[in-house]
């Protein structure tokens, strides 16, 4: 099968018309490249040399983009050494030193060997000599710098007389045998490096000296190593034929000493666990970045050589992982930054902390920020996987849009990617306009173009938790979400509370609010006669607590519980004492609130009491957690009050106090009474809508009424049709 064959069924379109285009403007690239040579070979090297500084000038000036890539890696590189003024100066020296690099090495391939030899140095070519044992041959690690073309007509840097080098072909047939017949001229042998490692490993041991390219980015099959503190995905080909052949690995560079001269420096071998390929890989980067600081203008720059991998820029997922070299670990490297846009709810943020938690897990290197609401703002500083966060919201009004960007920027942090956990469109505006090349989340509305790398949504199928809504963002990104440790209580993190006596009564909490509405809530007489068995069957005391807005609640069911020993700090709390005070409780009782959320995230066992949602979706998550919930023909609804023209929440009303009290008891580890031995709970006042306490437990639950023990890990599967 000819090359056009294989190009018209690749494309999938087999004419011959295309493919015959193809290859005329291939040529016609190759007519004009022959041009532009023969016109070079006509001007001295130094002529040669100032033009293509003047042109690297002039990419400066108008090349936009690449000027920004080099400054940001001038920035990794150079940041803790030299001011910003120093690395712009930096950068435009490079651009200048590597036009005339560039295209002096389109004029030395066409000098003399003699002429080529009198503006070149040889540095340290003893140290191959020394090298070499047993008649084996020897590996160059070299990389992009200076006037790299150089190597390929310089014989003399073999001592072994068998020059060869590792080559990637170019995608012009006629471009890639010209280059390739000018590297050959003066005896190197090339090899094409998807030919495999049989031909290359045979010629190492046959006394070969074989050069190979070592400082370009490896992505998916490299092995992550330091350069300059910063990981960077690097190919591990150099240790592989170094351990396979017995020869050693020699580091080589190249830098300009001045107008039309230049220097090839080799390094002494490599010394490093030869049984380990990922360190001696690591060893080669700390080599590369000392050849490198010996003339950094040298070095080429606008390669990108920490790129973040798409779209798994976490690396737990990455086969050969991470490898330092000898006296160097993760303490050592710069951060790769990560902001996430955190929900707006607590609940939400109780629901995103696994998500965060294997994002900040997803790679040695991170630094986690959390771009949050202030009202949330201390949960997220018990995270201990959290670094740093952005408070926004602040004030009695709600920050605009520039406002928040003015918050990112005022941290002075180059954010690397942006993690938008919430899906409207004013959290991803937040983000675009702060300069993070990398923006992350759900497609969400029309939100779409303001991000660059999107999350797919869930396959239909059953209910999932919404915790895996979350935890499919960090999954999207590399990280890994099946570890346990994702869904570990904050309160291996907070003040343990004492350890309570038999004389001492249990602490307990109790929420009767809900924000979102009446169809969450159920009836205060219910919390009030519950709270009342319960105390009256074991000792126990109980906190009421709740939102600044839910005061007046809270004062009525303070009056409801006249005789229940309470406090009621409803409306009272901030959202750090609230954490301290739930953290101080054995059991909350609830509705599905940010509360239920806060307190299954602290590790504290809830008894939750659903209504018109779904705790399939939203219910806590941990060991020892209880919901009540009646299932009706139009459960779960998700709204925010009954639509139905009676107005009657049957879903809440059928759920009993005594089946509230006895699941409290029976979650508190208690010996549930028999109906004759159970306590007569005393006359509590009740409004008119709340049932009077019977005097025993009631009956088993019937098959409507679901007591269901929430799995400490909630099952992964996808999202359902219903929206919340």
């Amino acid at each position: 099968m000819t090359q056009d064959d294989f190009m018209a069924q690749d494309s999938g379109k087999p004419h011959q018309h295309s493919s015959f285009c193809r290859r005329t403007g291939q040529w016609c690239v190759y007519a004009l490249f022959r041009l532009f040579e023969a016109i070079l070979r006509l001007l001295p090297l130094p002529v040669v040399f100032v033009i293509g500084e003047i042109g690297g000038l002039a990419a400066w000036a108008l090349a936009r983009s690449y000027r920004q890539l080099v400054r940001r890696n001038l920035d990794i590189a150079f940041g803790r050494e030299m001011d910003i003024n120093a690395r712009r100066r930096l950068a435009r020296q490079h651009f200048q030193r590597l036009g005339a690099n560039l295209l002096s090495s389109l004029k030395v391939p066409t000098m003399p060997l003699a002429k080529i030899e009198a503006v070149v140095a040889i540095e340290g070519i003893d140290h191959v000599k020394k090298g070499i044992r047993d008649n084996l041959g020897f590996i160059y690690a070299i990389c992009h710098m200076g006037n790299w073309e150089i190597l390929a007509q310089m014989p003399h840097i073999c001592p072994t007389g068998k020059p060869g080098t590792l080559f990637q072909p170019l995608g012009n047939p006629f471009l890639n045998a010209h280059i390739a017949r000018l590297r050959a001229r003066f005896g190197f042998q090339l090899f094409d490096r998807h030919d495999g490692f049989h031909t290359t490993v045979q010629f190492l041991r046959d006394g070969g000296g074989l050069g190979v390219l070592v400082d370009q980015h490896a992505g998916d099959s490299g092995v992550w190593c330091p350069l300059f503190g910063r990981l960077a995905s690097t190919t591990t080909l150099g240790a592989l034929l170094t351990l396979r052949t017995g020869g050693p690995v020699l580091p080589l560079g190249i830098i300009t000493t001045g107008r039309a001269r230049w220097k090839i420096i080799v390094a002494p071998p490599v010394k490093g666990q030869r049984r380990n390929v990922g360190q001696l890989t690591a060893t080669l980067n700390t080599e590369l970045e000392k050849l490198i600081r010996l003339s950094p203008a040298d070095w080429f720059w606008v390669h990108n050589r920490w790129k973040t991998p798409r779209p798994n820029f976490l690396l737990a997922q990455y086969k050969r992982g991470v490898e330092y070299p000898s006296g160097m670990s993760s303490a050592h490297l710069q951060p790769f930054e990560i902001l996430v846009r955190a929900p707006n709810w607590l609940g939400d943020a109780c629901m995103a902390m696994p998500a965060v938690r294997a994002l900040k897990r997803g790679r040695p290197d991170a630094r986690l920020t959390v771009l949050t609401p202030a009202k949330l703002a201390d949960f997220w500083r018990d995270v201990s996987e959290v670094d740093a966060i952005i408070e926004k919201d602040a004030g009695p009004t709600k920050d605009g849009i520039l406002a928040v960007h003015r918050l990112i920027k005022a941290t002075r942090v180059q954010y690397d990617v942006a993690v938008v956990m919430v899906e409207s469109p004013r959290g991803a505006l937040e983000v675009s306009g702060c300069g993070i090349p990398r923006r992350i989340g759900y497609r969400g509305r029309w939100r779409h173009r303001l991000l660059n790398q999107i999350v797919p949504p869930a396959r239909p199928g059953p209910l999932r938790h919404h915790i895996h809504h979350f935890l499919g963002i960090a999954e999207n990104c590399g990280a890994a979400v099946d570890d346990p440790a994702l869904l570990r209580p904050l309160r291996d993190h907070l003040p343990t509370p004492a350890d309570h006596s038999s004389q001492q009564p249990l602490r307990l909490a109790l929420c009767a609010g809900a924000e979102y509405g009446p169809a969450k809530r159920w009836p205060l007489g219910n919390f009030a006669a519950a709270a009342h068995t319960v105390s009256t069957t074991i000792s126990s005391e109980w906190t009421l607590i709740g939102a600044p807005s839910e005061t007046a609640m809270g004062t009525t069911l303070s009056a409801l519980m006249a005789d229940t020993p309470h406090r009621n700090l409803v409306g009272q709390t901030s959202l750090r004492q609230l954490i301290n005070e739930l953290s101080a409780c054995d059991l909350l009782l609830t509705n599905d609130t940010g509360t239920m959320h806060l307190a299954a995230a602290l590790g504290i066992r809830v008894v939750a009491v659903f209504g018109s949602t779904e705790p399939g979706w939203t219910g806590p998550t941990g060991h020892g957690h209880t919901v009540l919930r009646h299932h009706v023909p139009c459960s779960p609804c998700f709204k925010r009050t009954c639509p139905l023209t009676q107005g009657r929440y049957k879903c809440l009303d059928a759920i009993s106090a005594e089946k509230a009290a006895w699941a409290v008891i029976h979650a508190l580890g208690q010996k549930t009474p028999s109906p004759a031995q159970a306590p007569t709970p005393q006359s509590t006042p009740t409004p008119a809508q709340a049932p009077t306490p019977a005097p025993t437990p009631a009956p088993a639950p019937t098959s409507a009424l679901t007591v269901v023990h929430a799995p400490a890990h909630p099952t992964k599967k996808s999202k359902p049709r219903w929206t919340k």
